[in-house]
């Protein structure tokens, strides 16, 4: 008799927890598997939301305007916000999202500076009841909202597309590729590759972390091992810009970036770089906020929102 008492009363007690923590919003375990929580989730106003931002780095035109893109429209609503850069290190990208998490934010964006890397932090995250978006690269593990990006495989498309046309069948050319394990270096480079083969000849792939210095230096070293390409793709417009500085003594080495920053855009209208593949990073911020207003209004998100590109070309190749 006692034991059924007892087990009565831990029953009670069980059940008196679990509606306080419902009640009070906060994440309750599920009896069907106590690691994975659930949330209720709670309107909140913009105004109200406490947003916290991590970019891979602020060293860089196209992932400063995201930060524009997602500050000036909080402003318009009132959000508070508190945006890191990760400097393209995944150990201070890490340290940063965790004490945002500590710090009991509303909603976390993140741009990842490498899609596996984040993955616990994105667990983390979802763990403390936070929803997580992405912007251009994704998580590789973890619960995402809605990641806003441009499509990457197709924009790496549109660039092989305008070689080929360009610089004729067979021709050779060489590419710059982004930070290793970065969902954008793996959608642009598949996007490119793909369309390119039977097309063009891909003398050497090398990586240059999406980094203007290193696409300078990596550039200089391909233009001495390969002195005959007629082409290189670079995965975003810093290193073709970069590749631009090191290919001076040859202009006619067909260069097509990729992003459409201020600086890659102005390449090009100069003709230092044939084209761009270009997104809209303040837009992408932009949208960005505006999926976590639709959320906590309790509408739906989408789990991928895109962002449109457009191919901008020198006026010697139209």
């Amino acid at each position: 008799m006692t034991k059924k008492i007892l087990g009565i009363a831990v029953g009670i007690l069980a059940l008196i927890y679990a509606v306080v923590f419902v009640v009070s919003g906060r994440a309750v375990f599920s009896i069907s598997n106590p690691f994975q929580t659930n949330t209720v989730l709670q309107h909140k106003k913009p105004s109200e939301l406490k947003i916290g931002v991590s970019l891979s780095t602020l060293n860089n035109p196209f992932f400063i305007s995201i930060k524009q893109g997602v500050t000036e429209t909080a402003k318009k609503s009132g959000s508070k916000v508190q945006v890191y850069d990760g400097q393209n290190s995944t150990n201070k990208q890490s340290n940063d999202v965790e004490d945002l998490i500590q710090k009991k934010v509303d909603v976390l964006i993140i741009n990842p500076v490498d899609s596996s890397a984040i993955t616990p932090e994105v667990k983390s995250a979802n763990e403390a009841g936070i929803p997580v978006i992405t912007i251009d690269r994704s998580s590789d593990g973890g619960k995402v909202l809605s990641l806003v990006a441009s499509d990457s495989k197709e924009g790496g498309k549109m660039a092989a597309d305008f070689m080929i046309k360009t610089l004729g069948e067979k021709a050779k050319i060489a590419e710059l590729q982004g930070t290793p394990g970065a969902s954008a270096t793996r959608e642009r480079g598949a996007g490119f590759d793909n369309t390119a083969k039977g097309h063009l000849d891909i003398v050497t792939k090398q990586t240059a972390n999406f980094d203007r210095k290193e696409g300078l230096n990596t550039a200089e070293n391909i233009a001495q091992a390969h002195p005959d390409i007629k082409g290189l793709f670079s995965q975003n417009d810093e290193m073709a810009l970069g590749a631009v500085q090191a290919l001076k003594s040859n202009p006619d080495i067909v260069i097509v970036g990729f992003d459409g920053s201020v600086d890659g855009i102005n390449a090009v209208k100069k003709g230092q770089m044939a084209a761009t593949v270009a997104q809209k990073p303040k837009e992408m911020g932009k949208l960005a906020v505006q999926a976590a207003y639709k959320y906590f209004k309790g509408e739906k998100v989408s789990s991928q929102i895109k962002s449109p590109l457009e191919l901008i070309v020198a006026d010697k190749y139209k």
